[in-house]
């Protein structure tokens, strides 16, 4: 069986399971933004984080890695996904098709965000989630070194994301 999962967020930086192979690759119909509270991995109930999620927007795009998961680890891989993405349902695991950039087309595992769930917060002005960034730390760490190695890994693979390049220089300066 041929696995591959579609990475937008963390999953860039810190897959957690053997890859095989990645591509870059765009997802069209979702669009990548800090809409969702975190509650355990970059905050607490008490102050939460936040963390990137895909918001189903009809006409948007994001373009993140495709990544294979090593042949003979599919399920292993899953599982592992499933306890790290699905710890509060706030993600929904889908099969979507992503467009390769070599314009294969092809189906991956993927973490949407569930717009009814009490941890999505769409919409919310960059501001506010810079400064919510600048002090939320969870059970992985602190808020800012997700939004940090996030942006700094989509600059390294050569993707633009100008909303989490804001961040990074606001939340910098708000952290100074």
């Amino acid at each position: 069986m041929t696995m591959w999962v579609f990475g937008y967020g963390s999953l860039l930086w810190n897959p957690g399971f053997p890859v095989a192979r990645t591509e870059k690759a765009t997802l069209h119909g979702y669009a990548r933004s800090f809409c969702m509270s975190s509650i355990h991995h970059r905050g607490t109930e008490d102050e939460p984080g936040l963390v990137l999620a895909l918001d189903e927007q009809s006409g948007s795009a994001c373009t993140g890695l495709a990544l294979l998961v090593e042949p003979g680890h599919e399920d292993r891989t899953l599982e592992e996904l499933r306890e790290r993405e699905l710890i509060s349902s706030a993600y929904l695991e889908r099969m979507l098709d992503v467009q390769l950039d070599t314009g294969d087309v092809v189906n991956a595992v993927t973490y949407v965000i569930d717009p009814d769930h009490m941890q999505y917060c769409g919409g919310m002005p960059l501001e506010e989630q810079a400064r919510i960034i600048a002090h939320a730390v969870g059970g992985r760490g602190p808020n800012t070194e997700y939004l940090f190695n996030t942006a700094q890994h989509l600059a390294e693979i050569g993707l633009k994301d100008p909303d989490l390049e804001w961040l990074s220089q606001r939340v910098r300066t708000i952290s100074a």
